[in-house]
């Protein structure tokens, strides 16, 4: 079964989310984007749920900096994600994979990830 986690940081930690707000308004100079959302998604096949339920508070998140979901409201945004293509390498993955297979002593998982964007505003 394969399991999946949205990871984003809390609004005032949420550096990256800011930085490209900002990069679509002086760079871009679109100004009817009111807000936008970064969220980590992470797909997590060949483990079992309980050491999922672990993972996804020591591996995938920090607690004291992220909010975790297992679906998003996609209310009012236009949502779009960027994910590696087949063969590419994905680093996150790559991580999050090795730090499972230590935790369980298991065969290593097969972790894949993506980066949500959500904007907000009249685009």
């Amino acid at each position: 079964m394969v399991y999946r986690i949205f990871v984003e940081k809390k609004k005032e930690l949420a550096n990256e989310a800011r930085g490209l707000l900002k990069n679509i308004t002086d760079l871009l100079q679109i100004n009817s984007v009111t807000d936008v959302r970064v969220i980590n998604r992470y797909d997590v096949d060949n483990i079992d749920k309980d050491l999922f339920v672990y993972a996804v508070n020591t591996i995938f998140s920090e607690p004291q900096l992220d909010i975790t979901s297992e679906d998003l409201d996609m209310s009012g945004a236009i949502t779009f994600a960027v994910e590696y293509l087949p063969g590419q390498f994905d680093q996150r993955a790559d991580s999050a994979a090795q730090c499972i297979q230590i935790i369980s002593q298991k065969e290593r998982p097969r972790v894949r990830t993506a980066k949500v964007y959500m904007l907000y505003g009249n685009i």
